[in-house]
């Protein structure tokens, strides 16, 4: 059964990370608790909720999809900061 998910998840855990570098690239630059911070936080979760119902896949799968998150908003971070140090 999981298998036949193999694609899917591995599809949607690399959009997780994948748009998530952006996003903690921009929330790097953001005041720290303002609204764009938030925002840059949290604006992927929606899409990546709606593309796991769609596929079909269960909560299992949650703690996954969120480290990738958590991953790609730390590695848009580091990238950010790099790119500020002499």
């Amino acid at each position: 059964m999981l298998y036949a998910q193999a694609l899917p998840l591995s599809t949607l855990l690399l959009f997780a990370l994948g748009v998530n570098v952006p996003l903690g690239y921009l929330r790097e630059g953001a005041r720290k608790y303002s609204l764009a911070w938030f925002t840059y936080i949290h604006l992927s979760i929606p899409f990546i909720v709606l593309w796991r119902l769609a596929e079909g896949l269960g909560w299992e799968i949650v703690p996954f999809t969120l480290g990738c998150a958590l991953l790609g908003q730390f590695l848009g971070g580091l990238l950010r900061r790099g790119k500020n140090t002499p």
